[in-house]
């Protein structure tokens, strides 16, 4: 009878290497630097710190460990990427690990991770509110009022939320259900950039 420990879960597919995301809650929180994130798990300890960064009219976003360890990078993939591919490059393995995959219409975020190499969606993060997802881009105050998210599974199944909360600084409690088998470095991760990108 074959070992089950000998063929991972999907998910575990796309972990990456330097940091064990394994609780199913995570708050994250801007600096007041803008475009700057902590990552803190549910009982309070700092997992991941990230930073917006600009290389010749390319983004990127460099994640540390809550030891200062380099995590990941989420990296733009054309020069001026409006509509914008990111790819997740494990710092242990310099592998691309997903890619996420914005859907720009109609002003409204809708994000997609995928396989780096198939191209095929592993989850979905879409904004509960379409309404203040599209005034986010044309009225400045409304960044003002926190967005929602909710994310899905390849199948279109309720996985978990990404949720605002009112505060001076952008902060967001991001929730994975345990047995979902979305990687939750990548929603995590999505996370800090969907907020900093609708603040753009």
């Amino acid at each position: 009878m074959d070992d089950p420990s000998m063929f991972p879960s999907e998910s575990d597919e796309y972990d990456i290497s330097t940091v064990d995301l394994s609780d199913d809650r995570y708050e994250v929180k801007q600096s007041l630097v803008r475009n700057k994130y902590t990552v803190r798990d549910s009982a309070g300890n700092v997992v991941l710190r990230g930073k917006q960064k600009m290389f010749k009219l390319k983004e990127e976003f460099p994640f540390v460990t809550g030891d200062g360890e380099d995590a990941f990078s989420v990296k733009a993939g054309g020069i001026i990427d409006v509509g914008g591919n990111y790819a997740i490059v494990d710092a242990g393995t310099g592998e691309e690990v997903v890619v996420l995959d914005e859907d720009y219409s109609l002003f409204v975020e809708n994000w997609t991770i995928r396989d780096p190499d198939t191209g095929e969606a592993l989850a979905t993060i879409e904004s509960k509110n379409k309404l203040l997802s599209g005034l986010r881009h044309l009225v400045g105050a409304a960044n003002l009022i926190p967005n929602k998210y909710e994310i899905f599974d390849a199948d279109g199944g309720h996985v978990g939320d990404i949720e605002g909360q009112f505060s001076m600084r952008d902060a967001y409690t991001v929730t994975v259900d345990d047995a979902s088998d979305v990687p939750k470095e990548a929603v995590v991760a999505a996370a800090c950039i969907l907020d900093a990108l609708e603040n753009q």
